[in-house]
């Protein structure tokens, strides 16, 4: 196994003060994969703590707090769902780290920026490419 030595960075700040240059550079691909996987630890916990509530079933008489309950719940599976489509993403992300396609857009191989993958770590297309996507999908339904 070989090791890569480089500059561990360990705050967006260090991130943004890089040089255009060192876009997706081993220090670069290195913070990402931490913040993704720090995510999907945060999504299973998250999942972990559901079926722990949800197994605690509470017999309450009252019809009104009974639909309460249940509408909470459902809130929560809800919620849920969505995260686990995220830790999905989060996986194919953590892949295209690995094979070296992380950072640029599938759809036209441009770099995505820091920026927006600091704020969407799983993004895989340039604001451009997703702004054209939502167009065409608002145009003709797909």
């Amino acid at each position: 196994m070989s090791t890569v030595s480089f500059k561990s960075i360990d705050s967006e700040k260090e991130l943004l003060a890089q040089s255009a240059a060192e876009y997706m550079s081993p220090a670069q691909l290195d913070f990402f994969k931490r913040k993704l996987q720090g995510l999907e630890a945060e999504l299973r916990a998250n999942a972990g703590e559901t079926t722990e509530h949800l197994r605690e079933t509470v017999l309450v008489p009252d019809p009104a707090d009974r639909a309460t309950i249940e509408e909470e719940h459902a809130l929560e599976l809800r919620t849920r769902d969505r995260e686990r489509k995220l830790i999905k993403k989060v996986q194919q992300a953590l892949a295209r780290i690995e094979s070296g396609e992380y950072g640029y857009c599938e759809e036209t191989g441009e770099p995505i920026g820091l920026k927006r993958l600091l704020a969407r770590p799983t993004a895989t297309l340039s604001i451009e490419a997703q702004q054209r996507r939502e167009l065409r999908q608002r145009q003709f339904g797909d």
